[in-house]
């Protein structure tokens, strides 16, 4: 396999032409913000998963786009799950956002819930899922930091691809037509 410095993408506008070999999760998406006229840019990288958040970081670059730390957690009992989406190059420490969401003893939620609420798995959490959580479950929490950047980037619920759209169309259209109202968090940079 070749060095991923050495890796060319291209960055297509909208949907693929074909769907031939993409997963039903992610043809959602598509269909999704091309139902409600969301103007994005796509980059398939089937040879590089951004599974990790050093990939996430070179992907980032190549879509000239932050893409965010998107963290699955929930409560002791796990009976309350929250979704944070956050920057990369903030750390993450569980008093922080627990406080501010008045929720103690925070941890990662298991793969099972992740599947049975988001529809998605390890590697490929992204706000995007929350399109599948019909019974709204999942509490979305978005760092402040995030609203700054005039772009966003997510997977389209497979880590073999990657989008971007206005943070603006996040907010206003997407969240909304997905009936999700972000609670707005701001975490500590230390």
């Amino acid at each position: 396999m070749s060095d991923r410095s050495e890796i060319q993408f291209t960055l297509a506008h909208g949907s693929p032409q074909s769907m031939e070999g993409r997963t039903e999760r992610e043809i959602r998406v598509y269909r999704f913000l091309d139902q409600l006229n969301i103007a994005y840019e796509r980059l398939d990288h089937f040879s590089m998963p951004g599974d990790t958040m050093d990939a996430c970081e070179t992907l980032g670059r190549l879509l000239s786009v932050r893409i965010c730390k998107n963290l699955f957690l929930c409560n002791r009992q796990q009976t309350v799950f929250h979704l944070l989406i956050m920057p990369d190059d903030k750390p993450f420490h569980t008093k922080d956002f627990s406080k501010q969401v008045g929720s103690s003893r925070l941890s990662f939620a298991k793969e099972e819930d992740m599947i049975r609420l988001l529809d998605l798995y390890p590697g490929s959490v992204s706000v995007m899922g929350l399109m599948n959580d019909s019974p709204h479950a999942v509490h979305l929490s978005i760092d402040e930091d995030v609203l700054k950047q005039t772009m966003f980037g997510c997977h389209p619920c497979v880590n073999t691809s990657s989008i971007r759209f206005a943070t603006d169309d996040l907010i206003n259209v997407i969240l909304p037509a997905m009936h999700v109202t972000p609670q707005f968090v701001k975490l500590p940079q230390y």
